[in-house]
């Protein structure tokens, strides 16, 4: 693959970054009703139609935009100064997503079977409990999409190719959107917090700030 292609790729990457946030942002707008206080509810709202295609695009679909982002957000960093920090923070942050894949897909696609066969009559189905190994790997997914998505951020702090501030503004948003939004819900409501959003319109932001600069960036590079 010649320069100019892989170029192109790393640029769509990029791209790809504000796009994931953007989803994700939408697809964590609506709480879910609490499954314990209410299954009713609950059963009703993973079983609507808006819950699937929130799902299927913020949470599926955005997973994997994110880390088609993040590996391109590293490959640009690559040759600048701060190259050695931001290689292993895409490892860190797209291995991190990666394993987020695995409770996404189920909350896409199993869950609303699951609301499903309780509306029609089977409530035994709430019963239903998951290995302890999904929990463990949903925890270990959080942190290392959160310490990779810090580090990233001080890589583009540093590395004087992208915008400082933009990789300061990825290092908050990722404060917000996986400290104070969904760490931060699973120990109180046990749903999604406007924190949650909030912190993924940042990382939308910081996402298009660092896309734009990098597309940019490439065309004078070209033209000179």
């Amino acid at each position: 693959m010649n320069t100019q292609s892989t170029g192109l790729w790393i640029r769509a990457g990029l791209w790809a970054l504000p796009v994931a946030w953007l989803v994700t942002a939408w697809g964590a707008l609506e709480p879910q009703p609490d499954q314990v206080k209410d299954p009713g509810a609950w059963a009703r709202f993973v079983s609507s139609d808006s819950y699937q295609a929130s799902h299927l695009l913020g949470a599926t679909a955005g997973t994997i935009l994110a880390i088609f982002g993040i590996f391109a957000l590293g490959c640009f960093l690559a040759d600048s100064r701060s190259g050695r920090l931001a290689l292993p923070a895409m490892t860190i942050a797209a291995a991190g997503t990666a394993l987020l894949l695995v409770p996404a897909v189920i909350s896409t696609f199993a869950t609303p079977a699951i609301g499903g066969a309780y509306l029609k009559g089977n409530e035994d189905v709430m019963q239903l409990e998951f290995p302890a190994s999904m929990t463990a790997a949903f925890l270990l997914g959080l942190l290392l999409a959160f310490v990779g998505s810090v580090l990233l951020g001080v890589a583009v702090f540093r590395s004087r190719v992208l915008p400082r501030w933009s990789g300061a503004l990825w290092a908050a948003g990722s404060i917000l959107f996986y400290v104070l939004g969904v760490v931060l819900g699973l120990a109180t409501t046990g749903s999604s917090l406007p924190t949650q959003s909030i912190g993924a319109l940042l990382l939308a932001a910081a996402g298009g700030w660092m896309a734009w600069s990098g597309s940019h960036r490439a065309s004078v590079s070209s033209k000179g």
